[in-house]
């Protein structure tokens, strides 16, 4: 289908409560999926999200909490739609892997490819990493050290089927060199295209035999074995929205994805694991993968397991909720790694929110009940005489959408606030030179009429884009400027007092 827009959050691992990481990939595409939704409309856009739920690290968590691991995940997974809601964000679907819509795409994927000769059983012995769900080999676990959790790693020697990884390495070469963009940002790109050309794939152990690890989906063709977690996970994405027909061939509307989008830990699997699946199973590749940066604390990834994650509810009790999407999408170029505190949310909050976008709307609501007693005054700005400053500012109205639009086509969060920031700047410098005080007292009304109706154009169309980024804050500017009447609400953003050193 043409004119359509399918993206899709990672899903989540529910071993531990959600935490900014996880609200920031999804603030984002929640930001991309109502933009969308403006361009093709609700019913062309389709934004999934949801949880991961199998795997040893799912079983330890539930035996710690004394749950059975289905009690645990429904409980796990529900804290991360709560907070979606909490959020404002807008997903059109949520899956979760223990659901039977997925466990039955997932069994699909195995037998086709066990049919096809691209799975077969043998034996792996090697050391294991069980937090991270992941095999090591020797070299890369030095010290008996996992290399990414730098927790102890364990020698398995277990009998195992495996996904024939290695014989499709050329053809995803072949394919990433033809498709730079298939990658993003460019970073990422070369990471992959690097670690393809200097490494040779082994083979994927999708399995783990059930007298280990019960918790899983069995393979068709060997019950007594469970699917690997991240096998099972990266199916998500064409088991929410399709199925295979009696011919073994996918169909669905949405397929293929426009945009994968997930932190730069997980790269690997959607630029290496997934595009091979895919083309194995003779399936369309995803548009394109974008891997965002993290969050820093200290200069330290934030991350459940060093203890120093950032629980989102706590920011927007705060803050706010605005406040909080504001900050996550401004403060850092999407794709690098930032660095999160509380300061740095005061300094935009109060800056650009407080400051800007806050005391525009509040002078400009106080002047129109001041000099108009409430009532929005008409001008054709089309019959004024050139003043350049305001031709400026109308440009500025007239061009925002296209700007806008051009930064969240590339995934551009901070240069599309960037550009709603500065028309916000020129109204409140325009305010500052004018002074429509000066109007007032000189009975200059066509003057202040012409003004006052200016700064309303600028706050329209300011709030019109911020739809998309801070929806709370553009409907209450929307219901405090109406068609014909204003009706001024309490400040939008109340500045923070901060004390001083």
């Amino acid at each position: 289908m043409e004119n359509k827009f399918y993206i899709t959050t990672p899903i989540y691992y529910v071993n531990a409560s959600p935490h900014i990481g996880h609200s920031y990939t999804t603030i984002a595409a929640d930001v991309l999926s109502r933009f969308k939704r403006r361009v093709l409309g609700k019913d062309n856009v389709r934004f999934l999200t949801g949880t991961d739920e199998h795997g040893q690290k799912i079983q330890k968590a539930a035996d710690s909490a004394k749950l059975s691991a289905q009690d645990f995940v429904d409980k796990t997974s529900l804290q991360f739609r709560n907070l979606w809601k909490s959020l404002g964000v807008s997903y059109d679907d949520f899956i979760r892997t223990t659901e039977e819509r997925h466990v039955k795409v997932v069994q699909k994927v195995l037998e086709i490819l066990f049919k096809k000769g691209d799975i077969y059983e043998g034996k792996y012995e090697g050391l294991y990493c069980t937090p991270c769900e992941t095999f090591w080999l020797e070299s890369q676990a030095i010290g008996g050290l996992c290399p990414d959790c730098q927790r102890p790693v364990e020698r398995i020697v277990e009998s195992n089927y495996f996904f024939k990884l290695s014989i499709y390495q050329d053809w995803l070469l072949g394919f990433l060199k033809e498709n730079p963009n298939f990658i993003k940002p460019a970073s990422r790109y070369e990471e992959t295209l690097r670690f393809l050309e200097l490494n040779k794939l082994n083979d994927l152990c999708i399995s783990r035999p059930k007298e280990r690890l019960n918790w899983g989906i069995p393979l068709p063709f060997a019950p007594e074995h469970v699917t690997y977690v991240w096998f099972d996970a990266l199916v998500n994405y064409i088991s929410a929205v399709g199925e295979f027909d009696s011919q073994d061939n996918y169909q669905s509307r949405w397929w293929p994805a426009e945009l994968h989008l997930m932190a730069k830990d997980i790269l690997r699997q959607h630029t290496v694991y997934w595009p091979i699946m895919l083309h194995a199973l003779n399936i369309e590749l995803p548009k394109a993968v974008f891997a965002h940066g993290w969050w820093m604390i200290n200069e330290d990834k934030m991350s459940k397991s060093r203890g120093n994650v950032v629980n989102p509810l706590e920011m927007i009790e705060k803050y706010g909720l605005d406040a909080y999407r504001y900050f996550l999408l401004r403060d850092v170029p999407f794709g690098l790694d930032g660095n999160f505190s509380e300061e740095g949310i005061v300094k935009r909050y109060n800056s650009d929110l407080a400051n800007d976008l806050g005391n525009l709307v509040y002078r400009t609501l106080t002047m129109i009940e001041k000099y108009f007693d409430g009532s929005i005054p008409n001008v054709d700005f089309n019959k004024l005489k050139n003043d350049q400053k305001v031709s400026n500012i109308l440009a500025k109205i007239q061009n925002l959408d296209s700007r806008v639009s051009s930064a969240l086509d590339k995934q551009d969060f901070s240069l599309a606030l960037e550009a709603i920031w500065e028309l916000i700047a020129m109204a409140n410098k325009h305010v500052e030179e004018t002074k429509p005080w000066n109007l007032a007292k000189e009975n200059k009304q066509e003057e202040l009429k012409e003004f006052i109706r200016l700064l309303i154009d600028v706050i329209r169309a300011v709030s019109r884009q911020l739809e998309i980024f801070i929806p709370q804050t553009a409907l209450s500017i929307q219901e405090q400027f109406g068609e014909e009447k204003v009706k001024k609400g309490n400040p939008l953003f109340p500045r923070i007092e901060t004390k001083k050193k």
